[in-house]
């Protein structure tokens, strides 16, 4: 018997569960049929929805971009922090090397993969960078900081934070790490 669900449903089953699989078995040794085994759907429904698994991944993509915003829009929110405060915390929650954040990164790392890491790096950057460009634009406001660019500066660090702690990138020691980020 066929089940029918809400589009917006049977979409986050699909991205639920080809995130699972990306996460256990790895991006590259998931097939679509495991993610229609594991959803237990057709072919039809699954084209219905992502026209490949790349597509999947796209949306695995996103839904990490938007968990990172939102992340970013509470900490420019909270009138509790100090203006450095908020953008110490707006960057660091732009880490997403745990859990299956790590797995994504991973497998974005794959020389196969490098037209999907810099489109990860790219949308994360549009997305976040007008956040944070209203934190520096505060903080000018303060007197903490000083541009008449919040914007742009914001989009340098970001891009200077993206490359410079990309572990497929560099391979620093911790120590190595650390100093960058203390300098950063």
């Amino acid at each position: 018997m066929r089940i029918t669900k809400k589009h917006d449903v049977r979409l986050n089953e699909i991205v639920d569960a080809a995130e699972m699989l990306f996460t256990s078995k790895g991006y590259e040794t998931t097939t679509v049929n495991d993610i229609l085994e594991k959803v237990q759907i057709g072919k039809g429904t699954f084209y219905h929805y992502f026209k490949s698994k790349e597509d999947v991944m796209d949306a695995v993509i996103n839904r990490m971009v938007e968990g990172i915003v939102k992340c970013a829009n509470a900490i420019a929110d909270d009138s509790a922090l100090t203006v450095n405060e908020k953008m110490r915390d707006a960057i660091l929650s732009m880490n997403i090397s745990d859990g299956v954040g790590k797995v994504v990164i991973e497998e974005l790392h794959k020389p196969s993969n490098a037209q999907m890491h810099q489109t990860s790096i790219t949308r994360t950057i549009q997305a976040v960078a007008p956040i944070l460009a209203g934190i520096v634009a505060h903080g000018v406001q303060e007197g903490v900081y000083k541009t008449p660019y919040p914007l742009e500066t914001v989009e340098f660090l970001l891009v200077a934070n993206q490359f410079i702690f990309d572990s497929g990138i560099f391979r620093w020691s911790d120590e190595e790490m650390v100093a960058r980020a203390l300098a950063f």
